[in-house]
């Protein structure tokens, strides 16, 4: 995607980074550059790409929305991931997060439940040059992904009312789980790291979400 360097949108995207992520903290500059040139507008639809880089989250269709861009940039700066690192996405939405996370140098297999939102997250990454490293699969990802893990990193993009088990089972030793947990209305991000048979989970901060549906999410 050609775009010119000293366009509205990557004006905007340079406020983004400075008054939205920096002020708030976000100090992985690999994410900091990263989001800094990735085009969110391209995930949000026709129309308002005025919106693309506005300090709040945005909505895609089917009841799901673009997380806040220091939402995103906090998940990815607390996952950690590194080039090579296999990812688990629960909840692709726009494919925004997946794509920050390919660009950051991992692989990325992302689910999601709604078929209309894993058709068009596929076809934009797929022409932002994606493809090859994010698989959307169309399902439900709550209870992961057995036959293909352990994950370097999992990272889960709606609300569960625990964590999900099956979930944190899925890692590696030493890796990462990033999931917002509690109830419909508010919820706690969490980190958990599995080391060995143990998980040290971590609260990061109030978030709010919405509900992951599923297996390992609120049934409905």
């Amino acid at each position: 995607m050609s775009e010119d360097p000293s366009g509205p949108t990557s004006a905007a995207r340079s406020r983004m980074v400075k008054q939205q992520l920096r002020r708030r903290g976000i100090a992985d500059e690999r994410v900091l550059a990263v989001m800094g040139s990735l085009p969110r507008e391209a995930f949000i639809g026709e129309g308002r790409p005025d919106l693309a880089y506005a300090d709040g989250a945005l909505p895609i269709g089917a009841g799901q929305t673009i997380s806040q861009p220091y939402v995103v940039a906090r998940m990815t700066e607390l996952l950690q991931p590194m080039p090579g690192d296999r990812i688990l996405e629960v909840g692709t939405g726009s494919g925004y997060q997946a794509a920050v996370l390919a660009s950051l140098g991992a692989t990325v297999v992302s689910y999601e439940r709604q078929h209309d939102l894993a058709v068009d997250a596929r076809r934009r990454l797929d022409a932002l040059g994606f493809g090859d490293r994010v698989e959307v699969r169309l399902g439900d990802g709550s209870a992961g992904d057995p036959a293909g893990g352990p994950y370097d990193g999992i990272i889960v993009t709606a609300a569960a009312p625990r964590v999900p088990p099956r979930l944190r089972e899925q890692l590696v030793d030493g890796g990462r789980l990033v999931v917002p947990v509690g109830p419909r209305d508010h919820q706690e991000l969490l980190t958990i790291q599995r080391i060995g048979d143990r998980w040290l989970e971590r609260a990061q901060g109030p978030v709010v979400f919405v509900p992951l549906v599923g297996e390992g999410g609120y049934p409905g």
